[in-house]
């Protein structure tokens, strides 16, 4: 399968769903602009911003400048298609890439794959990613700050969670927009190298896997998603 130019623009719409959503049930200011998308976090959730547009248009960028350079708590700008510089506003980029996969058949996962329905098990799932992933700017955790109750209501975004020996294992979150976005899929230390990663991905595909799906990738879980038949996009810049 040959990656092309509409997976990335399918990643970018995913993302923004993705924000949206956040925004949305955490209280956060949503900023529309034609070449971003931002949201106006608080201190530790900081100011996140999503480039939806390869070349912004001068306005645009100086919005953005702004935006950053009033910043307030941590600071990350997700440009999926690596065509900003944003060192003269004191940010540090990493390149990470954008990988998707179309619909085919994979064996059932290895242990248990529970979709998060209830208040408690969303509990559950925050807890693992902010511990797991980690979400470092969301510790020491406060429940539901990371991910409010408030989410188990959108029909466009899904949790998911992996056990092994009866315990939580390992979770992720899903928003489904004309394909599905994979987020913050992580298992827990204690439970790395004995395919929690694995059995937890099956899982979402076998419930999900009738659309692409994008995802961005660290460079640590390449190897999974390979073998799983993603495939690369392209390289992302995000900055913080």
């Amino acid at each position: 399968m040959t990656a092309t130019t509409a997976d990335l623009d399918l990643s970018v719409r995913n993302a923004a769903a993705l924000w949206t959503a956040l925004a949305d049930a955490r209280g956060h200011t949503l900023l529309h602009r034609p070449g971003f998308l931002a949201v106006l976090g608080d201190d530790r959730a900081g100011l996140r911003i999503l480039l939806r547009d390869p070349d912004p248009a001068p306005d645009d960028r100086a919005a953005l400048a702004d935006l950053v350079r009033r910043r307030t708590g941590p600071v990350t700008v997700e440009d999926q298609y690596a065509s900003v510089d944003l060192t003269d506003l004191g940010l540090t980029p990493r390149s990470m890439p954008v990988m998707v996969r179309r619909p085919a058949a994979l064996p059932d996962p290895s242990l248990p794959v529970t979709p998060v329905e209830r208040p408690d098990q969303l509990d559950t799932a925050e807890d693992v990613v902010v511990r797991g992933f980690p979400l470092d700017h969301f510790r020491p955790r406060r429940p539901g700050e990371a991910f409010p109750a408030g989410l188990l209501a959108r029909p466009e975004v899904r949790f998911f969670l992996v056990h092994a020996g009866g315990a939580p294992a390992g979770a992720c979150l899903t928003v489904q927009d004309e394909g599905v976005g994979l987020y913050w899929m992580t298992s827990l230390p204690e439970h790395r190298s004995r395919g929690v990663g694995r059995a937890l991905l099956r899982g979402v595909l076998g419930r999900l896997g009738d659309v692409p799906m994008t995802l961005t990738a660290a460079r640590a879980g390449r190897p999974l998603y390979d073998s799983l038949g993603f495939v690369p996009v392209t390289d992302a810049t995000w900055w913080g």
